[in-house]
């Protein structure tokens, strides 16, 4: 099959790879539909993770299934599945209690783009469609196993609440899936920080009521502004940088809260002023299961259209013209095709 290798910082390969086999009853293999490449690849294409040996690459998939486990019961092959960028059992106490990211049984996706995955805990991770979606479903669809069921959490996390008051920090996918998530809770008012006048666009058509494009202290100086002074209800942080944090934080109105879904890289937060902020702080990696059956029938109703972050489709062979791609801003995201 094909797949993708990192080699290196900025060394992207389509290789020809062994196809996955099955490792335990509890398996799954999948034809992938569509696979995408998400912000987080970026980290370590640019250097700032260590890239100490070629590994595969990829977490988001959607797909059919191809051959199951002798332990899998709850799909089975020919179904379209949708799953996580976590796998999780959907059955432990952590799963139980919401959080499916932090399933005791919990292995993190990183092989998906790829012709074929192999899928770890699928009764628990994958959720199958009612028959086989529309094409035009598929963009939306790939979305919720990563970035809208990450922009979900955000705003589950920052507790926005109808007629509230939100700030998305971050106008990559997953900040922009944040300002749909957001709206769809209720949030009153959205208030998109960005500096991309495509993506300005696209936060607007998603609900963003404002826009700011100032960042740092003029950035909050200009939320405050927004807010008689005070901050916002909920804060959605979107990019896991210092400075978004601490945007981020000092953006929010004391009582409020912070949902931080972006994965952290330098980012240290002083205990006195979270203690003198009375700021709420939440976050990590997604639940995405805990969401998928209503992400799904959101998508498929028609109430939500997430896809349209995806603004480059290349065909997987391609997939290091979408690493350069979002890394030079050329693209939102990039979907692959195999």
């Amino acid at each position: 099959m094909r797949g993708t290798i990192i080699h290196a910082p900025g060394d992207i390969r389509s290789e020809q790879l062994p196809d996955p086999t099955m490792t335990a009853g509890t398996d799954a293999i999948i034809r992938t539909v569509a696979t995408c490449v998400c912000g987080s690849d970026l980290w370590p294409y640019r250097g700032i993770e260590p890239v100490d040996h070629p590994h595969p690459m990829g977490h988001e998939y959607v797909g059919v299934v191809e051959e199951v486990g002798d332990q899998v019961t709850t799909v089975r092959p020919g179904q379209f599945v949708i799953g996580s960028f976590a796998t999780s059992d959907n059955t432990c106490a952590n799963c139980r209690n919401g959080y499916q990211s932090a399933c005791v049984r919990r292995e993190f996706m990183s092989t998906c783009q790829a012709e074929y995955v192999r899928i770890p805990n699928a009764d628990g991770t994958l959720v199958a469609t009612d028959g086989e979606p529309d094409p035009a479903h598929v963009p939306s669809l790939l979305t919720l196993s990563d970035v809208m069921g990450t922009g979900w959490y955000a705003a589950v996390a920052a507790e926005v609440r109808p007629g509230a008051t939100a700030v998305v920090v971050g106008d990559g996918a997953v900040g922009l899936c944040a300002v749909i998530a957001a709206r769809e809770l209720g949030a009153e008012r959205i208030i998109a920080m960005s500096r991309h006048a495509d993506r300005q666009e696209l936060a607007t058509a998603f609900g963003a009521t404002d826009i700011v494009s100032e960042r740092g202290k003029d950035g909050v100086a200009r939320i405050k502004d927004l807010t008689e002074g005070i901050g916002a209800d909920s804060v959605l942080e979107c990019v896991g940088t210092g400075e978004s944090m601490t945007q981020a934080l000092r953006s929010t109105r004391p009582g409020g809260n912070v949902g931080f879904v972006g994965v952290p890289h330098g980012v240290e937060i002083a205990g006195d002023r979270l203690f003198f902020s009375h700021v709420g702080l939440r976050g990590g990696p997604a639940p995405v299961r805990r969401f998928l059956p209503d992400l799904i029938d959101r998508v498929m109703t028609g109430g939500i259209d997430p896809g349209r972050v995806f603004d480059l489709t290349l065909p997987l062979a391609e997939v290091a013209e979408g690493y350069r791609a979002m890394d030079e801003r050329r693209a939102i995201k990039a979907l692959l095709r195999p």
